[in-house]
């Protein structure tokens, strides 16, 4: 996904192409190892976005009791974004892919802009804005194959080391691109959780809290398959996994909480180019690293 660079990205990029220079974000290993499998650097790309969530950042209780007198029943006690819902956290993470897109569209023009035909060793950073809502930040270093007759049509997005793409081009594959799965769930602490969570009652499982554990990071891993599924790759390989969990008051019920889990996985969509195993006329190579302890701590491997 290209999309249009901000000027001041658009400048850097005139900038680069003109100095006859390039930079990276790769380490000495990195560099040797995208080199074993005919890549070379061209330059150190970044792609960012901050969003405004506006109303997609409103919360409500996901299990407050409806109104009495035979009203309407209670929502589900827990609740996830990926379902959708009312109270739901679902807009919000909408806005978050959005920015996550933006950003990582960017950064892809730039390699593009570059005569990249991908980027390696991307890493992905997000969090909140001081003012409010998601902001995603991508970097990374564009690379190509020189000599190659064609690129790719979109460059592509490896969220792994350079050590860990020559592995893979090894093994007969190729990165298809960065990929995420991200789900935010609710519950709120009702009466059945209380009791089990209470001082004095042992060492007992929480049932509510266990299944919106499992609720979440069932619904981020259905995020990330579907976005393996968009970009025609055969499986992926994780990079992170996190999971945060926080309480908050209950908004609509006095003197309770709610439980809040947020899930994400990164990793990069793969697919094979090459079902043989791969042939190399020389040697293997081997890369040792520069620093002290990394050696020290191969030798006591060894």
């Amino acid at each position: 996904m290209s999309v249009k660079l901000p000027a001041v990205a658009g400048a850097r990029m005139a900038a680069l192409r003109s100095s006859g220079t390039w930079g990276s974000a790769l380490t000495a290993d990195e560099f040797a190892a995208i080199r074993s499998v005919g890549f070379e650097p061209v330059g150190q790309v970044f792609g960012a976005a901050v969003y405004s969530a506006g109303s997609a950042s409103g919360y409500s209780c996901p299990g407050a009791p409806g109104p009495a007198g035979g009203g309407p029943p209670p929502r589900p006690a827990a609740q996830v974004s990926g379902r959708g819902g009312a109270g739901s956290f679902g807009p919000l993470v909408q806005t978050m892919d959005q920015a996550r897109h933006t950003a990582v569209g960017r950064m892809i023009t730039e390699c593009a802009e570059l005569g990249g035909h991908g980027v390696v060793g991307v890493r992905v950073s997000r969090g909140t804005f001081p003012l409010g809502g998601p902001q995603f930040i991508v970097i990374g270093t564009a690379v190509r194959a020189p000599g190659a007759a064609d690129g790719p049509p979109v460059p592509f997005t490896a969220g792994m080391s350079g050590q860990d793409f020559a592995k893979l081009m090894m093994a007969g594959w190729v990165p298809a691109g960065l990929v995420l799965g991200i789900s935010i769930g609710s519950r709120h602490d009702d009466r059945s959780i209380g009791r089990q969570a209470r001082w004095g009652s042992g060492n007992a499982e929480v049932a509510g809290w266990t299944e919106l554990v499992s609720r979440v990071r069932q619904d981020a891993r259905r995020q990330l398959e579907r976005d393996v599924s968009r970009l025609g790759a055969e499986g992926v390989v994780i990079a992170t996994m996190q999971m945060r969990v926080r309480a908050r008051d209950c908004p609509a019920t006095v003197a309770r909480r709610d439980h809040i889990v947020e899930a994400t996985l990164i990793g990069t969509a793969v697919a094979r180019f090459s079902r043989a195993k791969q042939r190399h006329d020389g040697p293997a190579l081997a890369i040792m690293s520069l620093d002290p302890q990394r050696r020290q701590a191969a030798r006591i491997r060894i």
